[in-house]
């Protein structure tokens, strides 16, 4: 190795080119193959500007960066970035509320090692340049402000702060409906609600994605399809995305309004009304199947707290498994929760009684997804990283659950609704994903539901009020919650002020927060003035 290459110079500034380049990959739509060509200038400018090996070089200074925290605090949020995507800062302070307990993500563990590691470097090799280079020396204060301005996680916090002094915090909550059945069918029907677990349907593009949504596409043929469902800030995890489908609201995190902040919650959303308490006044018997552990972000609390008498997860479901040692770092695997389901919905029918059963399932769960056993027999090995193998796998598997329970006649009476619970996050056909608008998976299927394509700007908080008026039942101004019912001829709020204001209004909004979490806000049984709507089109 050349002696010029042994010193520490071109060490700390390649260490320091990487995580510019891996940065810019993970926070930005550059391609990853241009995470060496970012390195590349980097050190070409680097050699250029003689940085750590200055014309009239100086003895070393023996000082600590003003830059290290800052520096440690952008580390965090690529890490966010590199596992997740789209960084929700919602999602972080709910769950470390709600409790990360039985979570599945133990794969996680070596990347947070890794990139702890690579942190650790990055600031050694920083404080190595301050130290020797006196131009950076000088300006690294500066350097310093910046990070701390520019960081997405300390602007989000501003933003929440500013949000307790702004002009008007309770727009949101201007447009909030109380969710109320007027009147019901003679016979109510039943209803199964499929969440499948980060499978948006922007994965039905064959150019981009090929045949791995191709089994939802033929199920939908007969199925009410809403093609343009968005995702709302505050709505892209698991927990989130039930309660805006379910609750008709984003999912705010409790924070301040918590009486024990180091303790998991006792309650969610207790403040409002959803689809589980509407139902259960109505004489519905409830039940809750999902593969992951129930007791992780406070899956049970809320259901057990919004009329669900059964709810099941992978410690109430792993005893009942013919093969005990057939789980995943999660759960249970689809094939295996499925079987379990159809069990659960014999024994609802046979209760005589309206039924309603939610069911959340594993397969696509990112970053690589849980193929279950029976897609492995379909479709061949799995190479443990393609993600459309864990899509196509997701939807041949509901499709299949569909086609089973039907075969049975346990969907007599019946409204089936397939959804995603919220995009996906990173995976392996992330840049394909993000070169286009993505939307939710959402589709209909029952006796009085017209098989069609609705194609609308809606979001995952418009399923409430749709799902009620589809089975039957008439609510408020066809709307509940902040949603409206996309089989009438109302506009949805992203209709009638763009995702981008109710997102910054999600940001300035205290009401809304208080109503979820103490349910301070009266009710409002007629809507205001400005949250009155004009019919579609």
């Amino acid at each position: 190795m050349p002696r010029r290459l042994r010193h520490p110079r071109w060490w700390a500034l390649l260490v320091l080119g990487l995580w510019l380049g891996y940065a810019l990959a993970m926070l930005t739509r550059l391609p990853t193959w241009a995470f060496p060509l970012v390195t590349g200038a980097w050190l070409l400018l680097a050699l250029w500007r003689r940085w750590g090996a200055p014309a009239n070089p100086r003895p070393a200074t023996r000082v600590w960066p003003w830059s290290l925290f800052p520096l440690s605090l952008w580390g965090f949020y690529v890490y966010l970035a590199a596992s997740f995507g789209e960084v929700d800062l919602g999602a972080v302070f709910f769950h470390l509320q709600a409790g990360i307990s039985e979570h599945g993500g133990s794969g996680r563990i070596l990347s947070a090692l890794l990139h702890t590691l690579g942190m650790l470097l990055l600031l050694a090799a920083f404080t190595w340049l301050v130290r020797v280079d006196r131009r950076w020396r000088t300006t690294e204060r500066l350097l310093a402000v910046m990070l701390l301005a520019a960081n997405p996680m300390l602007y989000g916090l501003g933003q929440r702060g500013a949000a307790i002094v702004t002009d008007d915090g309770a727009w949101l909550d201007r447009q909030y409906v109380e969710p109320v059945i007027l009147d019901a069918p003679r016979s109510p029907p039943n209803l199964v609600l499929l969440y499948l677990e980060s499978l948006e349907r922007t994965y039905a593009d064959p150019e981009r994605f090929g045949d791995a949504y191709a089994p939802l596409k033929a199920l939908g043929e007969r199925a009410l399809v809403v093609e343009g469902v968005r995702q709302l800030d505050n709505t892209g995890w698991t927990m989130a995305g039930m309660i805006a489908s379910q609750c008709g609201t984003p999912l705010m995190p409790a924070g301040l309004l918590h009486d024990s902040q180091f303790e998991p919650l006792g309650r969610v959303v207790p403040g409002i009304d959803c689809l589980g308490d509407l139902l259960a006044e109505r004489g519905y018997a409830l039940s809750y199947l999902g593969g992951a552990s129930t007791r992780f972000a406070g899956k049970g609390v809320f259901y057990r707290d919004h009329g669900f008498a059964r709810v099941m997860g992978r410690e109430e479901l792993e005893p009942r498994l013919a093969d005990p040692d057939y789980v995943n770092s999660w759960g249970l695997f689809d094939d295996t929760l499925y079987d379990l389901t159809v069990e659960e919905i014999r024994r609802l029918e046979r209760q005589g009684e309206p039924w309603g059963l939610v069911n959340l399932n594993l397969a696509a769960h990112a970053p690589n997804g849980y193929p279950a056993r029976a897609c492995r027999d379909r479709q061949g090995e799995f190479d443990g990283a393609d993600i459309l193998y864990s899509v196509e796998c997701s939807t041949w598997l509901a499709r299949r659950l569909v086609e089973r329970l039907e075969a049975e006649g346990l969907l007599e009476n019946t409204l089936v609704v397939v959804a995603s619970d919220h995009l996906t996050m990173r995976v392996s056909a992330w840049e394909q994903l993000v070169a286009g608008q993505r939307e939710n998976t959402l589709m209909l299927l029952g006796e009085g539901v017209e098989p069609r394509r609705l194609r609308v700007e809606a979001s995952t908080m418009d399923v409430l009020p749709t799902v009620l008026e589809a089975m039957g039942f008439v609510i408020d101004w066809h709307r509940a919650g902040l949603g409206v019912s996309l089989l009438s001829d109302q506009p949805t709020l992203i209709e009638e002020h763009g995702l981008e204001t109710l997102n910054a209004r999600l940001r300035e909004e205290t009401a809304l927060q208080e109503r979820l979490w103490e349910g301070l806000a009266p009710s409002q049984r007629t809507p205001p003035p400005d949250a009155v709507i004009a019919p579609r089109g």
